[in-house]
C-alpha cells in the first residue's frame, strides 16, 4: 500500500481502485494513519473527519473520475457540512459549517473523500501559515520555515503523503507560494472560473480564487475540469474552454513568446537562487523550441496598492461584521490578531468612493499588465524573490513585519490577482538547504489551456519527484 500510496497522484490512485489493485477503504484507512503518523509534527490537518469519511466509503462513493481519493479542504471560505469553518480566526473557533460549499459538492460528485480541513493564517492575510488559533504549519523541508501562505495547510498534508492533493484559494499568490516552498503544482486559475458559492464573490472578493495543491500537471488540469464553471447567481460567467483540460495535457503549445523577468514588480531584484532557478527554466524553454526573451508587464503600482489596501479588507470586514451581529455582540480585543484588527479598523473608515476607486483601479491595473500578453504568450517569472521564509518573519501580530518582508514572497503573484489573469507555480529546482524553489508561469486572461500544455511540457522534460518528504528536515 505504501508504495500505492507514495508512488501515484490522485489519477493514478484513482486508477488503481477503479481497476481493483485496492479498495477505496484501504486507501482512507492508509491515509487516516498517515494523519497520525506524520501531521503532529507539521500540523497541517487542523480539523478531522474520521468517521464521516468512513461512513461515506461504506455507504459508497459516486463512481466519479477520482472516486476513493483522499482530500483535504482549506479552512478558508469554504464549507464542509458538520465541520467548523474558523477562517483560522479565534472569532470563528466554534463556527462549524450547515452545509457544503458548492466546490465541496463538486469534489464530491467526482468521488473524492474529504478526510479533514487544513491551517491557515487568519482570514489568509499572511504568506505564511502561522494562526495564533492552531499554530503554525511547519515546512517538511525545513521545520524551522515556513509553507508559505495562506494554503500552507494543504501543501504540508500534500507534501508529507497524508493525502495526493487538496483544495486550497489564492487572493494575492496563496496556492503558488505553497506550491513553491513545498515542491508542489499550483495553479490560480483565471477570475470567475471556480464558484465560492454560497460565499459571496466576485463582487465583495474580486481578487480571490479557488482551486488546488497537486502533484502532478494532470491532476490539477483534471480538478480543475471536475471544479470550473459557473453556479446560479454568480455575478458573471467566464467563457468555458474550447475542450478538457486533461486533454491540454502533452498537447502541442506551439513555438511560444515567452517573457522572462527575475525582478520584482518595482524593478528590485531577487534573490540570486530563486534567479538561478528561472533562468535556467528559461533555457530548458528554448531548448523546447520557444522563444524567451527578457521582458515583463508595466505594472501600474499605483492601482496595484490600492488594490490591496482597500479591496483585501473590505470583505473581511464585512465577514466579521456579520460574525458579531450573529453573536450579538461587539467586538473584543481578542477577537482578531493584531494583523487582521489593522485592517479591519482601517476598512471601516473606508468611504463608498474609495471601494469603487479601488474596483476602477483593479479595472486600470488588468488592463495595463494585460498588454503585455498581446505580444508575448507567457511570462516566467520565479513564484516567489525570495526562498522560503523562516517561521516568525511574516508575524502577523507585528503588521509592521509583514509590510517590510511581504514583497519578497507575495509581490511577483499578487499582480495577477488583481488582473485576474491564470498563474502556475511549478517545482523547478531548491535552495541550497534543500528547500524547493518554484518559477511562475502567466498568462493572458482565460488561457489556463495554454498553461497546463506549457506546464507538462516542462514535467516531461524535468520531472520533479511526487513522493512524499519524510522524515522532515530538523530545524
Amino acid at each position: 500500500m505504501q508504495d500505492l500510496f507514495d508512488n501515484n497522484d490522485m489519477t493514478g490512485l484513482a486508477e488503481a481502485i477503479k481497476s481493483g489493485d485496492v479498495s477505496a477503504k484501504e486507501v482512507l484507512e492508509f491515509s487516516l494513519d498517515r494523519l497520525d503518523e506524520r501531521n503532529p509534527a507539521v500540523n497541517a490537518v487542523i480539523s478531522e473527519r474520521r468517521e464521516e469519511a468512513r461512513n461515506e466509503v461504506s455507504d459508497g462513493l459516486p463512481e466519479g473520475p477520482l472516486h476513493g481519493v483522499p482530500f483535504v479542504i482549506k479552512d478558508l471560505g469554504m464549507d464542509v457540512a458538520g465541520s467548523p469553518s474558523t477562517n483560522g480566526s479565534r472569532l470563528f473557533a466554534d463556527a462549524v459549517a450547515e452545509k457544503d460549499s458548492t466546490l465541496v459538492e463538486r469534489y464530491r460528485e467526482a468521488g473524492l473523500v474529504v478526510i479533514g480541513k487544513t491551517n491557515t493564517p487568519e482570514f489568509g492575510k499572511n504568506a505564511s501559515t502561522e494562526p495564533a488559533l492552531f499554530g503554525p504549519t511547519r515546512n517538511p523541508y525545513a521545520l524551522d520555515r515556513s509553507p508559505g501562505g495562506s494554503s500552507g495547510g494543504t501543501a504540508v498534508a500534500v507534501a508529507v503523503g497524508i493525502v495526493p492533493g487538496g483544495h486550497a484559494s489564492d487572493g494575492g499568490g496563496s496556492i503558488r507560494i505553497p506550491a513553491s516552498a513545498c515542491g508542489l503544482v499550483g495553479l490560480k486559475p483565471s477570475r470567475g472560473r471556480t464558484p465560492t458559492a454560497p460565499a459571496r464573490t466576485l463582487f465583495s472578493s474580486p481578487m480571490s480564487v479557488h482551486h488546488a495543491l497537486t502533484r502532478s500537471v494532470r491532476d490539477t488540469a483534471l480538478l480543475l475540469d471536475l471544479s470550473a464553471g459557473p453556479t446560479v447567481g454568480d455575478p458573471y460567467v467566464i467563457l468555458a474552454p474550447k475542450r478538457p483540460y486533461v486533454e491540454e495535457v502533452g498537447a502541442d503549445p506551439g513555438r511560444l513568446r515567452i517573457g522572462l523577468s527575475n525582478t520584482l514588480p518595482d524593478g528590485t531584484p531577487v534573490d540570486p537562487e530563486c534567479s538561478a532557478v528561472t533562468t535556467s527554466v528559461a533555457g530548458l524553454l528554448e531548448e523546447l523550441g520557444h522563444d524567451v526573451t527578457e521582458g515583463a508587464p508595466n505594472f501600474p503600482l499605483d492601482a496595484l496598492t490600492a488594490g490591496l489596501s482597500v479591496l483585501m479588507g473590505i470583505p473581511m470586514t464585512i465577514e466579521v461584521d456579520e460574525r458579531l451581529e450573529a453573536l450579538n455582540r461587539a467586538i473584543r480585543d481578542d477577537d482578531l490578531e493584531p494583523m487582521a484588527r489593522m485592517i479591519y479598523d482601517r476598512a471601516k473608515s473606508e468611504s463608498a468612493t474609495n471601494v469603487v476607486k479601488a474596483l476602477q483601479e483593479l479595472e486600470r491595473a488588468a488592463q495595463v499588465i494585460g498588454a503585455f500578453f498581446v505580444d508575448h504568450d507567457l511570462l516566467l517569472t520565479p513564484t516567489m524573490a525570495r526562498p522560503a521564509a523562516p517561521l516568525g518573519l511574516l508575524d502577523t501580530a507585528n503588521p509592521m513585519s509583514i509590510w517590510e518582508h511581504s514583497a519578497g514572497y507575495s509581490g511577483l503573484t499578487s499582480p495577477f490577482n488583481s488582473s485576474g489573469q491564470p498563474a502556475i507555480s511549478l517545482p523547478m529546482g531548491h535552495d541550497t538547504a534543500g528547500v524547493p524553489i518554484g518559477v511562475q508561469l502567466v498568462g493572458a486572461f482565460g488561457r489556463e489551456d495554454l498553461l497546463i500544455r506549457v506546464a507538462s511540457q516542462l514535467e516531461v522534460a524535468r520531472p520533479w519527484s511526487i513522493a512524499p518528504v519524510w522524515p522532515p528536515v530538523p530545524a
